[in-house]
């Protein structure tokens, strides 16, 4: 081996043994391995969550509607109670309770209870029948039990008051024919005649809601006219006596349309009299109840699954089609889903236009500085301030300040009512396109910065001005990005409740927004909102386990809206991206 052989292969030994020692050397944390795993199972835990929170309320929604089977319980106290199960809980149950009950139930009732370390099983049902018993639901302990049975014709009544009615039917009376006593004829008779009562109750309501309701405008209308030349002309003043008598024209029109329509429910009311269906509870009491007061009844411990899947459809569309009922803890939601929808569209009208004004100006028009600077940190400060700081803003400025100037300008006949000077459809969103500014400022911002500078200076040197190049060069690259600030705006203003509740959100609005009077649009009213309405089942409803399941479903509902505007938000912004990324080709 030749000298210079031997001394590349010492340099080569020399330098494997080197890189050895440094591979020892080298953390483990260098390679990143450990930080991969953390991150990992950072997000992980995070989709976990998520999936889980989505779980629970497809878990309580879902369910809600499905008519569940009814238990006959009697006690060995001697009470009988008929009921579904609404919920099964363990317990311990205190001294007190056991030494309530006969010496011999009690005995066996601790032996049980030795044997089981001191806990009990108890079934919550949900009893109904409050204007007999005073109560929804009743607890039953396993060591109360003595007795099941589900009765084969045991009715599951809905009605317009008082929650839920589980009765035997007894007999039904329509038109002064009674029928009575065998269970299976009863019901058939109430199913001859229970639509033809709902179709008569559903015209007195359109009667009684819209027509009437349209003689009271047309009366209110007039009588603003009169106020309205009173205040211009003064009282005795020739314009003022030619409105005086329109308004006794249309006040004498309108009076005579009253009393027909008036007739006409006089007349519903008479043909719906004495069609009633008589029903026994399981403790014996008997109820009667008008055919066009029962929303739906049937018997739950007869039908097939097939007609479980009718009960559950048929809730489900009132769910979403009708208005509450039973202090919103019954019914439907439609109002709220429609206040919800409209509010957050409005909304996000007004965010956008303004967010990407002030990100323009941010970005292409304002010189660098201590100024800018502090307008950048105001505006992520901004996105910090709790929810209810906003609405405090809106009720104080909107509402008393700009609303309360509108109504003595342009409203001034219908004062001391105010119409804009009080929370509506207007001053809510407003309200949340303030919280929500900065949610478009910052990504408008990242868009508009991430157009190339390369383009920019192409077009000027083909000779157009800066706002040309800006409207037709960067803002079309940059709406991706400005979508994706519409998108975060969305999720967070149509969430959004603490706001609303001082500045236009109601527990129970009874005119929608929209409608078919001029202006179509009323911007002024108040409005339901799913938000405000899961808090007011969830913390403000008299029978709060009844609402329970009603919470889930809103939550479910309101999750499923947002989700639907943000997806329709997403495909427009995968389109608009696929254009320009293609026209960049």
């Amino acid at each position: 081996m030749s000298p210079t052989t031997t001394t590349e292969a010492s340099a080569e030994r020399k330098l494997a043994r080197r890189r050895g020692a440094g591979q020892r050397r080298t953390s483990l944390f260098a390679h990143g391995e450990p930080l991969v795993w953390l991150t990992g199972g950072a997000l992980a835990l995070a989709v976990v969550m998520i999936l889980g929170l989505l779980l629970l309320v497809l878990r309580q929604g879902l369910p809600t509607f499905w008519p569940s089977e009814v238990v006959q319980v009697s006690t060995v106290a001697g009470g009988v109670h008929a009921g579904e199960v609404a919920d099964v809980d363990v317990y311990r149950p205190e001294a007190h309770v056991l030494d309530a009950l006969p010496e011999a139930v009690a005995a066996r009732a601790r032996a049980s209870l030795a044997e089981r370390d001191g806990l009990s099983e108890r079934r919550m049902l949900r009893t109904g029948n409050y204007e007999l018993t005073g109560t929804h639901y009743t607890w039953v302990s396993d060591f109360e039990l003595a007795e099941e049975t589900r009765p084969e014709w045991i009715l599951v009544v809905e009605r317009l008051e008082n929650g839920r009615f589980y009765g035997t039917p007894r007999s039904i009376a329509v038109q002064g024919t009674t029928t009575e006593g065998d269970a299976q004829l009863v019901w058939d008779q109430f199913e001859r005649h229970h639509d033809a009562a709902r179709e008569r109750w559903q015209v007195k309501r359109e009667l009684e809601t819209v027509e009437i309701g349209e003689v009271n405008r047309l009366i209110e209308a007039a009588r603003l006219e009169l106020r309205e030349v009173e205040l211009a002309h003064g009282v005795d003043s020739e314009p003022w006596r030619a409105a005086q008598r329109e308004l006794e024209q249309r006040t004498h029109s309108a009076e005579a349309e009253f009393q027909r329509l008036r007739r006409e429910i006089d007349a519903l009311t008479e043909a719906g009299r004495g069609s009633t269906l008589t029903l026994v509870s399981a403790d014996g009491a008997s109820t009667t109840l008008a055919l066009e007061e029962i929303v739906r009844a049937y018997p739950a411990n007869r039908l097939s699954t097939a007609e479980r899947i009718g009960v559950y459809l048929s809730r489900l569309a009132e769910f979403l089609f009708d208005e509450p009922r039973e202090a919103n803890s019954e019914g439907g939601v439609f109002p709220a889903m429609f206040g919800t929808v409209l509010m957050t569209l409005i909304m996000a009208v007004l965010v956008v236009p303004f967010g990407v004004l002030a990100a323009l100006y941010l970005r292409e028009y304002a010189k660098p500085g201590a100024v800018v600077s502090a307008v950048r940190i105001a505006i992520n400060n901004l996105a910090g301030v709790p929810s209810i700081v906003f609405g405090v803003f809106g009720l104080g400025f909107f509402c008393y300040i700009v609303g309360a100037n509108v109504d003595e300008l342009l409203f001034s006949a219908k004062l001391p009512t105010p119409t804009y000077g009080k929370g509506g459809l207007m001053w809510a969103s407003l309200t949340l396109a303030l919280l929500t500014l900065p949610v478009v400022i910052v990504p408008t911002e990242e868009a508009l910065s991430a157009v190339p500078r390369s383009m920019r200076e192409g077009s000027f040197a083909c000779g157009a001005t800066k706002w040309q190049t800006i409207w037709r060069i960067v803002l079309p690259r940059a709406l991706p990005g400005i979508m994706t600030g519409m998108i975060l705006a969305l999720a967070r203003g149509a969430g959004e409740v603490a706001p609303l509740m001082l500045v236009g959100a109601v527990k129970l609005a009874p005119e929608l927004p929209l409608d078919t009077h001029w202006p179509f649009l009323h911007p002024e009213r108040s409005f339901m909102h799913l938000g405000f309405h899961i808090y007011d089942l969830g913390f403000q409803s008299q029978n709060s386990e009844a609402a329970k399941p009603m919470v889930y479903t809103t939550t479910l509902l309101l999750i499923g809206i947002v989700v639907a505007l943000n997806v329709l938000a997403i495909w427009i912004r995968a389109r608009l991206r696929r254009r320009f990324q293609g026209s960049q080709l």
